[in-house]
């Protein structure tokens, strides 16, 4: 007979997972021992970066991540980063452990032992549940990886006591399966929602009657690229994009306009527009001016969450359904020539320049690091960047995203998260270099990342914008108070660091030898460490303010 974690890596074999992040304990022991035998178990230094690695992998494979964690102060630290893997709506499987099964509620103080631990879960994932049994520990596992990989995702967390871990369970060969342990439905199988034939019918003549259409493409279109850039093309209509929507159609197609809303050169262009399709996205407050962002009166609006039909700014027509098949719905139904303004695609044109433009000048000697950097990487690169000012400002916008799957960063906003998350990037996608873009001091949240990349030697050059401080932070209090506060830290000395990691280094003071620096280290296939001395620049002629409202 074979305990919970054979049963654990059966399960994940059903799914696809190849490698689970995690962090070793008493109550998941069972569980890694397994892992670490069969798959390719990576040890994180710490819980919240084992969800980050997991969220990482997940979103640069298409696929399902895991990531292992320990009960109470373990499944604890994981809960930050499921907040960012529920906001990002990443698939996630979280197991964590939980103490014996018959010590549950008695308030006893077994070690590691919390007060309703499965609450907590619930509060941070899109679904939470515990295995009350041995013979119920495969439908509750199997039931949770269906949930994350069913649209809309999100993360899955399961609690699991770990006498049930040890606990007996089938011999894993196909005719000794139980009922309570053969395989169910494929995970993420299920129907989705379809708009009624009156909305759809009314969306196509709004769209069929636009002269100046424009799109706004949010996370929820990742999936239907093939459709947006046929309606785009159909329509002549610019694309603008969330952060989360980069990549449905490669921004080097001449009607993608991009994550560039609230830039003052896409104004003019939304401001003729006269129907706005958007599909899939929320308008966050930091892509919307904090809401104050006018957009066109006619809205067509598409999202599988019917609660964000109209939340933000209002639907004329709001479609309940799937980005892809709804899409295609409009396609077939839509005139092949539209009655669209003559001039509408190059005017679409002149903004995608003028955008780039802009933020080009704000940003200065920076823009020939941006430039470098996408020269120097694969299209199937994983972009992953943590939030730092060179994010904020121009890695989220102005560094090309050919794929979606390559989009990762932290959505919810959370510093320290970039490197976990592109370690799992990384291993998810070993055929091709991955890029993290960090801050010295969102670096520092996780800085024992450092030992995991070194460890396990994924092809990741880590690039590190040195000043010093939460510039981010310090921007936004030189701009708006009367002094700093908590910004300035003391960093360490990135080379040492690094040598004591066994990690190659390399320090940048003039962008002009970014370049060559950068092509060197990515040649070499294997993690790097290229620090920027922020300071030696200076700073963008334009600072980067966070939109955010100060009384």
């Amino acid at each position: 007979m074979s305990n919970g974690g054979d049963l654990l890596v059966r399960v994940l074999r059903e799914n696809g997972v190849e490698v689970v992040f995690g962090v070793v304990s008493v109550h998941n022991l069972p569980l890694v021992e397994a892992v670490d035998r069969d798959l390719r178990f990576v040890p994180v230094r710490h819980e919240a970066a084992a969800v980050n690695a997991a969220d990482g992998y997940a979103r640069a494979s298409g696929g399902l991540g895991c990531a292992l964690t320990s009960t109470g102060t373990g499944a604890g630290n994981a809960a930050g980063s499921l907040v960012e893997a529920l906001s990002a709506g990443s698939r996630v499987l979280h197991v964590t452990g939980q103490i014996d099964s018959g010590y549950l509620g008695l308030g006893r103080g077994v070690i590691h032992e919390t007060r309703d631990q499965l609450g907590m879960l619930t509060a941070v994932s899109k679904h939470a549940a515990g295995i009350p049994s041995a013979g119920s520990a495969a439908e509750v596992l199997r039931q949770a990886a269906r949930r994350a990989l069913a649209a809309p995702y999100g993360p899955a967390s399961v609690e699991w006591p770990i006498d049930l871990q040890y606990a007996a369970q089938a011999t894993g060969l196909s005719h000794d399966l139980s009922p309570d342990l053969s395989p169910g439905a494929p995970a993420g199988s299920g129907t989705r929602p379809v708009p009624g034939a009156g909305p759809l019918a009314e969306a196509v003549r709004l769209l069929g009657s636009a002269r100046r259409p424009l799109i706004w493409a949010g996370g929820g279109a990742k999936e239907a690229g093939t459709e947006l850039r046929a309606l785009a093309e159909r329509l002549d209509a610019p694309i603008l994009t969330s952060n989360a929507g980069r990549g449905a159609v490669p921004e080097d197609h001449e009607l993608v306009v991009g994550n560039f809303a609230a830039n003052p050169a896409a104004a003019a262009l939304i401001a003729e527009a006269d129907l706005l399709l958007s599909v899939g996205t929320h308008f966050r407050s930091n892509e919307t001016r904090h809401y104050k962002l006018v957009l066109p009166e006619r809205h067509v609006q598409i999202d599988l969450d019917p609660e964000a039909l109209g939340r933000v700014y209002p639907a004329t027509v709001g479609l309940h359904g799937d980005a892809a098949e709804t899409l295609a719905e409009l396609l077939a139904a839509l005139p092949v020539v539209a009655d669209v303004e003559e001039g509408w695609r190059a005017r679409a044109v002149r903004t995608r320049e003028a955008v780039r433009e802009r933020l080009g000048s704000d940003i200065g000697k920076y823009r020939v690091i941006c430039d470098a950097m996408r020269a120097c990487l694969d299209r199937r690169s994983p972009i992953a960047r943590d939030v730092t000012i060179p994010s904020s400002q121009w890695g989220n916008r102005l560094l090309p995203i050919y794929d979606p799957a390559t989009n990762v960063f932290p959505l919810g906003g959370g510093i320290g998260q970039g490197l976990a998350m592109g370690i799992g990037a990384a291993l998810a996608r070993p055929d091709v270099p991955t890029l993290v873009m960090a801050g010295d001091g969102g670096l520092a949240v996780h800085l024992g990342e450092l030992a995991t990349l070194a460890q396990e030697r994924p092809w990741l050059v880590l690039v590190v914008f040195n000043d010093g401080g939460y510039g981010v932070l310090r921007n936004m209090q030189d701009a708006h108070l009367e002094r700093r506060s908590g910004v300035d830290l003391h960093t360490p000395d990135f080379g040492t660091l690094a040598a004591s990691m066994g990690l190659p280094h390399a320090l940048v003071t003039d962008p002009a030898d970014f370049e060559a620096v950068f092509a060197a280290a990515v040649v070499r296939r294997e993690p790097y460490l290229l620090e920027v001395d922020v300071t030696a620049i200076g700073p963008a002629p334009a600072p980067f303010i966070p939109p955010v409202e100060i009384p």
